[in-house]
């Protein structure tokens, strides 16, 4: 797949997701701030229904104390007109036979007696005179109600406001009110009230009521009709409310969760793509090289071996041994030319093969230091060694070792200063149960912002102007991999323009 292709589809899926998010996000912030508009017009409706309530309560505890009063007015009224009824007082004489008169007397209360009129005879006028009979009753009855009603007002508007709040308000019904009133609106929460005068002096607060609460408070006038200086407000909030809030939205976490991971996913994917693309880039561009790399030492050994084979040549042992001395130079380039690509396979699997033996670093240092030391005889440079540490048993692969020096040395050559003389030195040493094994050179160095990536596969750092160093990042991986296969740390210190030192540290054999 092309380059451009990748890039294509990281485009168009990147903001497929963008657009898929920002859909989400939207839908969430609109369905939160929808749900705080209901749950904000539910309850300003629960507390003006309480508020009315409260108003009805008081108005029915005013009428029934007036027609108390009316009812009393009323019997003092009837008992006074009894009194002022019209007594008659009866004598009587009763003569007895024997001519004896016995006399007595009683009084009588009398009272006015209208006498209902003769009934009319019947005519055609009697229908209309009984409806007219019934609306001036109701007519009656009605004007009795407002003027009683009328007067329950009067005496609510002068008397009512100068009354204290709390007298007013019974705190169980007023409880009872909003718990019933939220229920009704579908706020089956908990909640915390209070009642404010006008200067927010709290008159009364529910147990856990925190008056520190500033924002998602709800706020009422208790008798709205009172004047502007007397009224009192009822003060509310939910302890619970963003839970209540959020969880209208519960059903989008699943859904905004599985396309974090879709997002991931591609991310990952995306990003694998372009690691394989460029492994396969490298190990084409591997494989081209080598195949070059190695067609010029088989020809050279060829072309030795021809040479070998003329009679001239096996007379003459200085050109015999000028011959046998390419041919040993040629065939160690191949080998490394191999042991390159076998440290490209490794990075394929994700455990090394080791072969462990136990092997004494210095003598395995010695070993690489005398193969080396021509290629840094030929630049010109020298190497030494300080080999102090004692009894330095070390449990390794004998090749994959070897290969760690001598990659780190290579690297020493490659990156050089061509205003000096090469100069590397490796010092061995113990500390405690662990041998360490410096290698320091005195080349370009490293920049401090490399230093971390250095080890990373494929990562190579900048030389500048420079264009004859030749690699591909593997070498630092490959060490790195080594020794921690063999349970043990490399680090590095390094400036710039005064050369770098490779620190390995490994255990040792005696002491486990």
């Amino acid at each position: 797949m092309k380059k451009s292709t990748i890039w294509l589809l990281v485009i168009i899926m990147a903001l497929t997701f963008i657009g898929l998010l920002y859909i989400q996000i939207m839908y969430m912030e609109n369905m939160i701030k929808m749900r705080n508009e209901q749950f904000t017009e539910a309850v300003k409706r629960s507390l003006y229904a309480v508020s009315t309530s409260l108003e009805l309560d008081e108005t029915q505890r005013y009428l029934d104390e007036y027609l108390e009063e009316e009812e009393k007015k009323m019997l003092s009224s009837y008992n006074q007109q009894q009194d002022k009824q019209d007594i008659a007082t009866h004598q009587f004489s009763i003569v007895s036979p024997d001519g004896t008169v016995a006399s007595f007397s009683f009084r009588e209360q009398t009272s006015t007696i209208i006498t209902p009129a003769k009934p009319r005879p019947k005519d055609h006028n009697t229908l209309i005179s009984t409806y007219r009979n019934i609306q001036e009753a109701r007519k009656g009855q009605y004007l009795y109600q407002k003027g009683l009603l009328n007067e329950v007002i009067l005496n609510m508007l002068s008397k009512a406001s100068n009354r204290p709040v709390m007298d007013r308000i019974d705190i169980k019904k007023l409880e009872s009110y909003l718990k019933s009133e939220f229920e009704n609106n579908g706020l089956n929460l908990p909640f915390q009230f209070a009642i404010y005068n006008k200067n927010e002096k709290i008159l009364y607060s529910s147990n856990q009521y925190d008056p520190k609460i500033e924002g998602n408070l709800f706020t009422q006038a208790i008798f709205p009709n009172d004047p502007p200086a007397k009224i009192n407000y009822l003060k509310v909030y939910f302890p619970t409310k963003r839970d209540y809030i959020s969880s209208s939205i519960k059903f989008m976490i699943p859904s905004f969760a599985f396309t974090l991971i879709l997002l991931v996913t591609f991310l990952f994917t995306i990003i694998t793509a372009f690691r394989q693309k460029k492994l396969t880039e490298m190990k084409n561009d591997f494989i081209n090289n080598m195949t070059h790399e190695f067609k010029t030492p088989i020809s050279t050994i060829s072309l030795a071996a021809q040479m070998l084979n003329d009679p001239a040549v096996a007379k003459s042992p200085t050109m015999f041994q000028h011959i046998s001395g390419v041919i040993n130079d040629e065939t160690k380039r191949l080998r490394f030319q191999v042991e390159k690509v076998l440290q490209m396979s490794m990075f394929d699997r994700q455990k090394t093969l080791m072969k462990l033996h136990n092997v004494d670093v210095n003598d395995l240092v010695t070993g690489v230091m005398s193969t080396f030391k021509l290629k840094v005889e030929k630049y010109g440079g020298v190497i030494d060694a300080d080999l102090e540490a004692d009894d330095a048993i070390v449990s390794v692969d004998e090749m994959h070792f070897t290969n760690v020096i001598f990659n780190l040395l290579d690297n020493a050559v490659k990156y050089r200063r061509e205003d000096v003389p090469l100069s590397l030195f490796i010092r061995t040493r113990t500390m405690g149960d662990k041998v360490e094994i410096s290698i320091r050179d005195n080349g370009i160095g490293i920049k401090r912002e490399d230093l971390k990536k250095i080890f990373d596969k494929f990562y190579r750092v900048s030389t500048g102007n420079r264009h004859d160093v030749k690699g591909f990042g593997l070498g630092l991986a490959y060490v790195h991999k080594i020794i921690t296969d063999l349970k043990g740390d490399i680090r590095v210190e390094s400036e710039v323009n005064q050369g770098s030192t490779f620190i390995i540290t490994l255990p040792l054999i005696k002491n486990k």
